[in-house]
């Protein structure tokens, strides 16, 4: 008994440390330009992104042609996902932006909703994702950090995670067609 209570003790220090550990958006007031979620996606971008497993060993490249709509408050975005290997996909997002400047956002291979806020020129938006593994499926924690570089370029970086333990990351760079 001893023994479990030291490995969970061990188990909450060291998640505790991971959590403390976590940028807050907020540390981004004022930095320019404005990240501008609908602006930015609104229209036709394309962007191309890499998997790194824990050991920084890249496993995937590959390549989106996004596309973006905004009626009212909500931004539907299409991603087309082109793999290396030839693996096609497509994913389509529906963004809501609330009243107190945040998103909310869903999509069919997100679990529950993701949860998004912009301050200066940065992003963090957070969901569960459904991540298909040979025949069947894994639900991991995304944690996107998004950059705006300037008026057509935007850095994306993620972290992928699994009961609190990253086991990948993405990484993503968009540009915004003219």
């Amino acid at each position: 008994m001893r023994k479990i209570w030291k490995a969970w003790l061990l188990g909450a220090v060291f998640s505790l440390c991971i959590i403390g550990c976590t940028a807050d958006v907020k540390e981004y007031q004022g930095e320019g330009p404005d990240f501008d979620l609908f602006g930015y996606f609104d229209g036709s971008v394309t962007a191309w992104g890499m998997v790194q497993d824990r050991s920084g060993k890249q496993t995937r490249r590959f390549e989106v042609a996004l596309s973006g709509r905004i009626v009212g408050d909500t931004l539907t975005l299409h991603e087309d996902f082109v793999f290396a290997d030839g693996e096609q996909s497509t994913r389509i997002w529906r963004i809501t932006r609330l009243q107190d400047g945040t998103y909310e956002g869903k999509a069919d291979d997100i679990v529950g909703v993701a949860k998004g806020q912009e301050v200066g020129n940065a992003l963090r938006w957070r969901y569960d994702f459904t991540l298909p593994r040979g025949e069947s499926s894994v639900v991991v924690h995304f944690d996107d950090w998004l950059y705006r570089q300037d008026e057509r370029h935007v850095f994306n970086l993620t972290s992928i995670r699994k009961l609190g333990i990253e086991f990948g990351t993405l990484t993503l760079f968009f540009q915004k067609n003219p």
